[in-house]
């Protein structure tokens, strides 16, 4: 198994920057990407970026494309989002998640483990 543990949420004004952070343990060598997904009230939850385990190819939603950055740092199983100009509509509960094989790297359905999400709120 894979356990991740997300920290870093937080409340912001519109326009200032936040950087998530995702520790990860456990089978860490089984893990083929690492994604970031985040779940607004009411709403479906919905891919934000995702980073390749073994190489540094990314993903973005379109959405959040030049605002966002994924990084990882194996050597301390670490992921992270650093977000900048954050705007209203970016408030969500952010869940970072593992994949061992994907088809489809924006599906939430293709990850097995997730931690248990941080709160991000950006007031305008």
């Amino acid at each position: 198994q894979v356990q991740l543990a997300e920290s870093g949420g937080g409340l912001v004004q519109a326009g200032g920057s936040l950087t998530l952070s995702c520790a990860v343990s456990g089978r860490t060598f089984s893990i083929y990407a690492m994604g970031w997904f985040r779940q607004a009230l009411g709403k479906e939850r919905e891919f934000v970026a995702a980073i390749g385990w073994s190489d540094f190819t990314t993903y973005y939603a379109d959405s959040v494309k030049g605002r966002f950055t994924v990084s990882r740092d194996n050597a301390n199983h670490m992921v992270y989002l650093q977000m900048n100009t954050l705007k209203p509509e970016d408030t969500a509960v952010y869940y970072c998640a593992s994949t061992q094989g994907v088809f489809n790297i924006r599906t939430p359905n293709e990850y097995a483990y997730w931690g248990q999400g941080t709160q991000v709120t950006v007031s305008s």
